[in-house]
């Protein structure tokens, strides 16, 4: 079994021992390190670059996702799991963003943090169920919300927004008429509506217009 050689960062001192103690418990796992913060993490991982770092969030200095991005940046081959208390969805993002591997709540039970492990050190990524259903239901109501706001401002009905989606898509006039159980005069007429609310005059600037307005996801 290949020894995966981990660094751990995380700045109260507690769960540090604690992770510290029961991931040596396991032949594979090897910790290098255990440094208070990202700055620390940063400059270990400057004189030895262990296989996967265990990153808190909240630190002082300098905190999770700043590391991440950094240590990514000069050390891309580092596997990162960001390890947090928090649900909010912006830390899930960022850490996403800075190319972390994986996303896990601290609350997670000991042999699923150690499958996690592994399933990372062999190139897989990973990231909380729970969080994941969150992070795609809250980026689904956000984007619908947003693109409704929008739509409210040209004074677009629902079934008028459909049609819009549809000509974004490039479905024709036909189409069309038959994924909305519509006739085609109420196509038709929909699409002159949708013209004339936008101030356009055919496809292609009903697209340009509705990507440039955010009136499409």
């Amino acid at each position: 079994m290949n020894e995966i050689r981990l660094l751990l960062a995380e700045d109260q001192e507690l769960i540090r021992s604690s992770l510290q103690i029961v991931l040596e418990m396991e032949e594979d796992l090897v910790i290098t390190a255990a440094v208070e913060n990202g700055e620390e993490a940063l400059n270990y991982c400057e004189k030895d670059q262990p296989d996967l770092i265990l990153m808190d969030v909240n630190m002082p200095v300098m905190n999770g996702i700043e590391a991440t991005k950094r240590i990514k940046e000069k050390y891309p081959q580092i596997k990162i799991i960001i390890l947090t208390t928090f649900q909010e969805m912006d830390y899930v993002i960022e850490a996403l963003q800075a190319s972390a591997e994986g996303y896990l709540l601290k609350a997670i039970d000991t042999k699923d943090l150690v499958a996690g492990i592994r399933v990372v050190a062999k190139g897989g990524h990973l990231i909380n169920q729970e969080v994941a259903k969150q992070l795609f239901s809250g980026h689904i109501h956000k984007t619908d919300r947003s693109t409704q706001q929008n739509a409210h401002r040209y004074g677009l009905s629902k079934r008028e927004l459909e049609i819009l989606r549809c000509l974004c898509d490039g479905l024709s006039n036909q189409s069309i008429a038959e994924k909305l159980f519509l006739s085609m005069g109420t196509v038709k007429n929909y699409i002159s509506s949708l013209y004339s609310k936008l101030e356009v005059s055919n496809r292609k600037e009903v697209l340009e217009k509705a990507q440039k307005e955010k009136l499409i996801e």
